[in-house]
């Protein structure tokens, strides 16, 4: 066989072998946002298919996150049911925490990789843009009284809203969060730690000059203490006590932490850099 035919054979196999890529967008965007994104992985790995989910856009993205979740499960086991051989989970700000909840929830799921770009995984505690365009006028400091009510809990940025002050109000009263981290027990922790398990590559992406994701630490699971001392991943509870699988990522070499600087938090899914640095090579 003469070589460049060979070439083009063994360029077609690998074509083949990227599995598809499914984006979930972040507070106040959407799939046109992440454009860039899809053609900086297309341009790396022709071929690839990239499905940017069309759900809760923009102004959309406040509703409640278990509401999200349940819908977003639903489009990306479409995408998973038609890729035998799995599928690659990237998720930005929000987003990664309705990929993280969809990962504990689904049983089946055969997400290979799963990419927290730039998200609170442990929670978010912080004065930023973001925050007074859903709360005007309000500051880090009292925002606890609205979300820790019912009321409250209907606002996706409430279900991730940690402060570090009221321990005791979002343990007991936040939905979200500390029932995905495991810090509150609950009946399905066994399940949901075995479902997200399935996966194996998780990747950690965040910096310093986020400027929304507070403290920018969070999106390596690191959190404030009650001194608003940042205290890293590994001397987290849910890390010490494994209760999501965490421990067992990291003990697995699966864990994967990608620190960027000079890198805003709106920059991050259309920065070259960023993206050949800490996703291309995880997104075969």
């Amino acid at each position: 066989m003469e070589a460049p035919l060979l070439l083009l054979l063994l360029a077609a196999v690998r074509v083949d072998a990227y599995r598809p890529v499914i984006i979930v967008h972040g507070i106040f965007d959407g799939p046109k946002q992440f454009r860039t994104l899809s053609a900086f992985i297309t341009e790396a790995h022709p071929g690839t298919e990239v499905t940017v989910i069309d759900l809760y856009d923009n102004l959309s993205s406040l509703k409640p996150l278990w509401t999200q979740v349940q819908h977003f499960r639903r489009a990306a086991s479409t995408v998973m049911e038609a890729a035998p051989d799995g599928v690659h989970l990237l998720c930005f700000s929000q987003g990664g925490l309705i990929c993280r909840a969809l990962l504990a929830t689904t049983p089946d799921h055969n997400v290979h990789t799963f990419i927290s770009l730039s998200s609170p995984q442990a929670g978010q505690y912080g004065d930023t843009d973001y925050l007074n365009r859903v709360f005007p006028e309000c500051v880090k400091k009292t925002v606890y009284y609205f979300c820790y009510r019912r009321l409250g809990q209907r606002v996706s940025i409430c279900d991730y809203w940690n402060d570090p002050h009221h321990r005791s109000s979002y343990l007991q009263n936040n939905v979200f969060l500390p029932l995905l981290n495991g810090d509150r027990p609950h009946e399905d922790m066994t399940a949901w730690r075995e479902n997200f398990l399935r996966i194996q590559r998780l990747v950690l992406i965040g910096g310093p000059d986020d400027g929304v994701i507070t403290p920018w630490q969070s999106s390596h699971f690191g959190f404030y203490d009650s001194s608003e001392l940042v205290v890293e991943m590994r001397k987290q509870e849910f890390y010490r006590n494994d209760t999501f699988g965490l421990r067992t990522l990291d003990a697995r070499g699966a864990v994967s932490v990608c620190i960027w600087p000079e890198v805003k938090h709106v920059q991050w899914h259309s920065n070259h850099s960023v993206f050949s640095s800490c996703m291309e090579k995880w997104l075969t």
